[in-house]
């Protein structure tokens, strides 16, 4: 079986419009982590992703017909530039469906890659079931983006690419989203170079190989995480599915090592950095999850010494993220850590924590005297403060226990993503409302999304608390407090649920508790 993908990407015709990528070493995270280290560099294609690949072999190997009558695809970002591209090098007619929750930076590329755009849809599933309906009815050939023998073969090329300039690689790191990427390299490496260990990564909120592998069955998660947009697939395609598990060539072990990487969104933003400190490229958050899931693995398993790849897969980055990013990199390094602690409301409290931290640096401090307190008052007062660290996990334990042991209680929030998304921001002093309850709501980032938001509130609730941040992504978020009765509240969260907006009560979150009740 493996031989067949081997001659399928040896025949696949990508070279036409794709690059062969090189493949650059990163020396600092070579020295950073005792092994060699390279990046495989698919963000350096025509259209900054390696999508380009699959795209054009699949679209250029269409009968005459076929091409005559056009193609059409459904995506947000990258196989759409691919498409656009190959079909304006071919001359073909094509129609490119785009959800209208996609960011206009990626509307506008496609467009000056030849794409005739529809936007249709709030998510990927509506544009792409609008495209497979109009692909029936007026006759165009639908080019799929991972689930597709010819788009898997295309990819493929990065391991015979891979085999060609580094023969003695023992580990290659892959993002995973539909599949394709991955189930084309390992069929390639597994007949090949079977002595390669080729590991999936995953975002942690959109890890649908990892559930499918754990079950034995393609699981479809009920949500996904948007900020690692282009791996954001609820379900492995069917075809890479059945691929990656295949054996490699002695039979032994399947081509895809069983055990999946899972990052968080703060490990992809470090990983983002890394690959910039390295040759000053700025990625996209799926281009450097296979980055941070070779930092993950290599600590887990104490890997030295050892040849390792990431495969570098894009950098349609849209620009408004970069805040976000910058914001989160510290903890993803493990370079910082988020503490709500109490001390006393007095005079030198402050001095004598900071006392209590042994030089360490603080990175961020905030706090407001509570208005309603008195000035005799004993009851302590709560500080929102980041730590910078130097021996990542492990610090973060020890402050733990040196806080507490100094008297203070102190909650680690390095893992909270309300504080580190909302909270911080709105540090200011306490309400003292009656009755709040605080939401957290996700709804898709389109104009005239939040007005919605706003009318679906209506005039039935009294807003008392409301913070939004546009992070340049498909989803906006809101921490939102209205004064309610839980029962009122309950009612809301089921309204806005109705119109599909994702609606949690957070009302006993600590930071919450803390900083702005």
């Amino acid at each position: 079986m493996l031989s067949y993908w081997v001659r399928a990407v040896l025949q696949a015709t990508v070279y036409d419009v794709a690059i062969q990528t090189p493949l650059e070493q990163a020396p600092k995270l070579t020295q950073r982590f005792a092994n060699d280290i390279r990046f495989k560099r698919e963000d350096l294609q025509p259209v900054f992703s390696f999508k380009l690949r699959g795209a054009y072999n699949r679209i250029s190997q269409l009968d005459d017909e076929q091409k005559a009558r056009g193609v059409i695809c459904a995506s947000a970002g990258n196989h759409a530039q691919g498409v656009a591209y190959s079909a304006r090098m071919l001359s073909l007619n094509n129609i490119i469906v785009m959800p209208k929750t996609t960011p206009d930076i990626k509307v506008a590329a496609v467009k000056a890659l030849g794409g005739n755009v529809d936007l249709y849809g709030d998510n990927f599933d509506e544009a792409n079931r609008y495209a497979i309906n109009r692909a029936e009815t007026e006759g165009l050939t639908f080019i799929p983006p991972y689930d597709d023998e010819l788009v898997i073969a295309g990819q493929g090329t990065i391991g015979l690419e891979l085999t060609q300039q580094w023969r003695n690689m023992d580990y290659v790191f892959v993002a995973v989203g539909g599949g394709g990427l991955i189930s084309g390299v390992a069929a390639f490496l597994g007949e090949v170079a079977p002595h390669v260990k080729v590991i999936a990564v995953e975002s942690e909120q959109s890890a649908c190989l990892q559930a499918a592998l754990a079950t034995g069955e393609r699981v479809k998660l009920e949500q996904v995480g948007l900020f690692v947009d282009g791996v954001a697939v609820a379900q492995i395609g069917k075809l890479p599915f059945d691929v990656v598990r295949l054996p490699k060539r002695d039979g032994s072990d399947p081509i895809v090592e069983p055990e999946v990487v899972t990052c968080t969104n703060d490990e992809v933003c470090a990983a983002i950095k890394d690959i910039f400190e390295e040759n000053r490229s700025i990625v996209e958050p799926a281009g450097a999850l296979s980055v941070a899931g070779m930092k993950k693995y290599i600590n887990t398993h104490n890997l030295q010494g050892k040849n390792c790849v990431g495969i570098v897969c894009g950098a349609n980055m849209n620009f408004d993220r970069l805040r976000y990013i910058a914001e989160r990199t510290e903890i993803g390094e493990k370079k910082e850590a988020i503490f709500a602690v109490t001390i006393p409301e007095r005079t030198g409290a402050f001095l004598d924590f900071c006392r209590s931290l042994h030089g360490r640096n603080i990175t961020e401090f905030n706090y407001r005297a509570d208005n309603k307190r008195s000035p005799d008052s004993l009851d302590p007062a709560a500080i929102f403060v980041g730590i910078a660290l130097k021996e990542g996990e492990k610090e973060r334990q020890t402050i733990s226990r040196q806080l507490a042991e100094d008297g203070y209680t102190a909650y680690d929030l390095t893992e909270d993503d309300i504080a580190k998304s909302h909270i911080r921001h709105l540090i200011g002093g306490h309400a003292h409302v009656e009755n709040e309850q605080l939401l957290k709501v996700t709804f898709p980032e389109r104009p005239g999304a939040l007005l919605s938001f706003l009318e679906k509130l209506g005039n039935d609730f009294n807003i008392t608390l409301f913070h939004y941040r546009n992070h340049g992504a498909a989803e906006g978020r809101v921490l939102v407090g209205v004064q309610a009765t839980k029962d009122n509240s309950r009612q809301l969260q089921d309204a806005l649920l109705d119109i599909g907006y994702d609606c949690t009560i957070l009302s006993d979150n600590i930071g919450y508790q803390l900083f702005l009740k």
